[in-house]
């Protein structure tokens, strides 16, 4: 059995002992999307970018109500969150033109969630080759952008695709 080492998740790790509440919640509450990196806003769901990414163009997608079951969702509530994942998959794949994407989510914490109280989708632009040698060598992970960048050019793209795809009620 191989193990990769993820050292570059070290602040994550830190960090999360000492926020209080739930990021999540403080995302939906934020009334500056650009500080609370929320790209996108839906009546039951929103998309934020992760804070800690894995690479460039990591986003998450999460309700509003605070629940660590996806099975007590609504049918409304997956729903939107499906069309939130159209859109996040056409605005990075426009975008950042990623030869994959890994979606999912990670569902308690021995399923490996960061989160356990609030549930999350993940969205994760995959390219061939995109793991390097940094992590591993030098402790430190590399990241084609910083968050501001990524922020800069993706929420203008969610708001173009908002108009050309207006939600369905």
């Amino acid at each position: 059995m191989e193990y990769i080492a993820a050292p570059w998740r070290d602040a994550y790790i830190r960090n999360a002992s000492k926020e209080t509440g739930c990021v999540f919640c403080r995302a939906a509450r934020a009334k500056d999307d650009a500080a609370a990196l929320v790209l996108d806003r839906g009546r039951g769901a929103f998309v934020l970018m992760n804070k800690f990414p894995y690479l460039p163009g990591h986003l998450l997608i999460a309700p509003y109500r605070h629940t660590a079951r996806f099975e007590r969702a609504s049918a409304e509530m997956t729903a939107e969150m499906t069309a939130l994942l159209h859109r996040s998959l056409r605005v990075l794949r426009a975008h950042y033109r990623p030869q994959g994407f890994n979606t999912g989510m990670n569902l308690g914490r021995a399923a490996g969630a960061g989160v356990v109280d609030h549930f999350h989708l993940h969205i994760v632009p995959r390219w061939t080759g995109d793991s390097n040698f940094m992590p591993v060598i030098g402790r430190t992970k590399v990241v084609l952008e910083d968050l501001d960048a990524t922020f800069a050019r993706l929420a203008p793209l969610f708001r173009k695709d908002r108009k050309l795809h207006p939600p369905t009620p």
